[in-house]
């Protein structure tokens, strides 16, 4: 499978990395949104990820239906940004988790053209004080883990810098 999983802090330069592994293949890419603009500080952070990318990407949001938005991508190589952001979307609207991620797995296991997906490790830090912080942290974790089995690449970045969990960095 053409997939790498790109992992790190917060501003650690996760989505730098995978955009550049991306734009090795030849456009058109395709950039598959999570997040929702739920107030300034959000709105102002997905206007800077739009104005980093040029004419060769295209915009697929997919804050929910993953499975759906990596069909449509069709061919082109694809740029999931983030899972962090798309698993906060399915516990906040209380959809079952288990069962998205299964059919994510599905649709990443039938592609064929190079994917790169981008989450957070949130499991660095302390334990959370309340109980949905300690269950998100809990299934970010896990998710991640399926995430890194499925791939042939995982790489963690740290202050911009890339480090090889599994397979190389080109």
């Amino acid at each position: 499978m053409n997939l790498t999983l790109v992992l790190g802090g917060a501003r650690s330069g996760k989505s730098r990395h995978a955009e550049a592994l991306l734009a090795r293949h030849p456009a058109p890419w395709a950039y598959l949104a999570t997040a929702e603009a739920w107030d300034d500080e959000m709105r102002a952070r997905i206007a800077e990820h739009r104005t980093r990318r040029d004419a060769g990407w295209h915009t697929i949001d997919a804050p929910l239906d993953l499975p759906a938005a990596l069909a449509a991508a069709g061919h082109r190589p694809a740029l999931v940004d983030c899972l962090t952001l798309w698993l906060t979307n399915l516990m906040l609207g209380a959809h079952d988790v288990e069962a998205a991620t299964l059919a994510l797995e599905a649709a990443l296991t039938a592609r064929e053209a190079p994917t790169v997906l981008v989450a957070n490790e949130v499991g660095l830090g302390i334990v959370p004080e309340n109980a949905l912080a300690r269950a998100f942290r809990d299934k970010a974790g896990l998710l991640n883990q399926r995430m890194a089995r499925l791939a042939g690449r995982v790489h963690f970045i740290a202050a911009g810098l890339p480090l090889a969990l599994k397979g190389d960095v080109p």
